[in-house]
């Protein structure tokens, strides 16, 4: 099998300009075959854009060629990208060529999981890369960067470096019993294993928030019929996604649409309105609503507030239990009777009135803890190891007092573990599933 691999790394269709990326031993030979630049040149430099003819096979497109030479590229391998311009019929005829020349074609993440090969990435930078690819809010941007960058790799590393030097510790005390390092060494082990704990807690506390931004905070839109649920989720979205009509019953399952406040995404549910019926479509979209509510990390009830509270209201509150709440008194533009003991934020769904509301969902939904600037564990794979790692340390910490060999079982176990966030122990298995998550051409 070649060792050199060639993709188109943009979106496929038609566009302005159009990357294909070729990387291996012998990549840039390729190029000297098929781009003819401007000038005659010796030798491509490094990290300079060349003009000139890039060869398609039965046609030539005028384009860019850049080299990259090892260990200095994305890869650690040399690395060349044709710039052409955007179109099929383009981008394909010019890969072709390159297959032509003894390229074959990369799989799904090849470039990245080279990358991570020849040390260029960790497993979790890698991570956040593709996080930051299939990102749709600023701050799952910000949060895949924080992996991407290598933030939580450091982290890691540090932990494992004070975990390594307790081990050391604990060899040297027992290689030379004769030197009453024993006392010595327990106390320093276990003020690492303390310091361990504490930070492996300081993760496993972030997950949360984090999650939240990788998946969106769900917002469900509660009420009972004609109260002008649809009509604010239009608001919310700045565009008609529900049906709006006067007929109580209107929306007869879960319409969805999907907003950012401040950076983060939030998934709207606009739901059927809950009361007593007969029709079993009807009935049908209310169950929904139920089971809706129960997924939920913030409901949004909201109320007629040109009509008194009423039972319907009173029930459908009651039902909504060890939620997060927003209380919304609608159609103020109609007339407020509704008494402002009983709602949150008043307001008008058919004029627009929504800045406070979004706020509101903010640091209800969200919260104050999170910060846009903050570093968040969003991975639910390394949240799992992390929890491994803290059960194994703790182990250590209890089993204080205990043969000193015993200790160092528990945090090699615990060095091991936090390996696999960063690659440096992680099973095939575990490495394959993560670069199937790209796509080719990264």
């Amino acid at each position: 099998m070649s060792d050199i691999i060639s993709a188109i790394s943009t979106a496929l269709g038609v566009g302005g300009v159009a990357i294909i990326r070729v990387s291996g031993k012998g990549s840039i030979n390729l190029a000297t075959k098929m781009f003819k630049p401007l000038k005659k040149i010796e030798k491509f430099e490094p990290n300079v854009m060349y003009a000139g003819e890039i060869d398609g096979g039965d046609f030539k497109d005028f384009g860019m060629c850049v080299a990259f030479y090892a260990p200095h590229s994305f890869t650690g391998e040399d690395t060349i990208e044709f710039h052409c311009h955007g179109g099929l019929a383009i981008t394909q005829g010019i890969l072709r060529k390159t297959f032509s020349l003894g390229a074959r074609p990369a799989t799904n993440g090849e470039f990245t999981k080279r990358a991570f090969i020849n040390g260029k990435l960790s497993l979790s930078s890698c991570e956040g890369l593709i996080d930051m690819i299939n990102s749709e809010s600023r701050a799952e941007v910000k949060a895949g960067y924080y992996l991407y960058r290598e933030k939580l790799c450091k982290k890691i590393l540090a932990l494992q470096e004070s975990l390594t030097n307790s081990l050391a510790e604990i060899d040297a005390s027992i290689d030379y019993p004769e030197e009453g390092l024993e006392e010595v060494a327990t106390e320093k082990v276990f003020l690492a294993v303390d310091r361990t704990i504490a930070e492996l807690n300081s993760l496993v506390g972030l997950y949360k928030s984090g999650r939240k931004i990788l998946t969106g905070i769900k917002a469900a839109l509660v009420g009972k019929p004609n109260t002008g649920k649809s009509s604010l989720l239009n608001a919310l979205l700045a565009y008609d996604k529900a049906i709006v009509t006067s007929v109580a019953g209107t929306t007869r399952d879960i319409v969805e649409g999907q907003i950012e406040i401040k950076g983060a995404k939030f998934n709207l549910l606009d739901t059927a309105g809950i009361r007593d019926s007969l029709d079993e479509v009807e009935k049908i979209g209310i169950e929904r609503t139920k089971r809706a509510v129960e997924e939920s990390d913030l409901v949004i009830f909201v109320m007629d507030g040109s009509l008194p509270l009423t039972p319907e209201d009173k029930e459908i509150l009651a039902s909504v239990k060890d939620k997060p709440l927003i209380r919304v008194c609608n159609k103020s533009d109609i007339g407020v009777i509704l008494e402002k003991d009983n709602y949150d934020i008043l307001l008008s769904a058919k004029n627009g009135e929504i800045e406070k509301l979004k706020d509101l969902m903010f640091s209800i939904g969200v919260g104050t803890e999170l910060s846009s600037d903050a570093d968040y564990l969003t991975e639910e794979r390394h949240f799992d190891a992390i929890n491994r790692a803290l059960k194994s340390i703790n182990n250590a910490k209890a089993n204080q007092g205990a043969p000193l060999d015993l200790i160092a079982y528990d945090i090699k176990e615990c060095w091991d573990i936090l390996g696999e966030i960063t690659g440096e122990t992680a099973s095939e298995s575990i490495i394959d599933e993560i670069f199937k998550k790209f796509c080719v051409g990264k």
